[in-house]
């Protein structure tokens, strides 16, 4: 381990932002990537919301097998894409389950997805 007088700039800076409770500075480079990445997943949900919205493909199998990207979208907002499903059904069907309306669709437990899933195939 290097004497702390001997780090470079950018592991000191880190080390104090970290003592001081905020986020650690991030290259331009890592900016970058985190947007590009963001920016992809943006795309393809919108994608997803026009599928659902045309029939193409269903809530029920999106929820059922998730894919990466969709995990951390919110389930009250795949259920509003769905015709037929407004706001008001979709909150009754997540308290129905038993979800909350900010709950995204990587933090269903297998039970709330399960239920989810059988109560829209019905």
């Amino acid at each position: 381990m290097t004497p702390p007088d001997t780090q470079s700039p950018v592991v000191s800076a880190s080390r104090e932002a970290l003592l001081r409770h905020e986020t650690p500075t991030r290259s331009v480079s890592q900016r970058e990537s985190a947007l590009a990445r963001a920016n992809v997943i943006r795309v393809k949900r919108a994608g997803l919301k026009r599928d659902l919205k045309s029939g193409e493909r269903f809530v029920c199998d999106v929820l059922a097998r998730p894919a990466e990207w969709v995990l951390t979208a919110k389930v009250h907002d795949l259920l509003v894409c769905v015709p037929g499903i407004g706001g008001v059904k979709a909150g009754k069907l997540l308290q129905q389950c038993r979800i909350s309306a900010s709950k995204t669709v990587g933090g269903l437990s297998e039970r709330q997805r399960t239920e989810l899933v059988a109560l829209l195939r019905r």
